[in-house]
């Protein structure tokens, strides 16, 4: 049964994963559904801040804002030596 404000969505998953996620639902105490829900708020939150961070970076790199890669080369190979550079900024 659907609350107000909700919807199913249905989809094929293999059989050795359902098996996992009723595993983890007698072990958490929980639903199948509420184990899905938190499953898929999880990898949404994740995929929007992905995309944030994405688009951030594309407008530093629009705004010139970059570190060139001369500079993180020099950076990385200092690494591990007596003198390492600072990170570059």
């Amino acid at each position: 049964m659907t609350s107000p404000g909700s919807r199913v969505i249905t989809a094929h998953i293999p059989v050795s994963l359902a098996d996992k996620v009723d595993q983890m639902a007698d072990r958490l105490e929980r639903s199948r559904g509420w184990i899905m829900k938190q499953a898929l708020s999880a990898w949404v939150a994740q995929e929007e801040e992905r995309d944030r961070l994405t688009r951030e970076a594309i407008a530093d790199v629009d705004a010139g804002d970059v570190i060139s890669h001369q500079a993180v080369q020099a950076w990385a190979d200092s690494l591990g030596t007596d003198n390492p550079l600072p990170v570059p900024r």
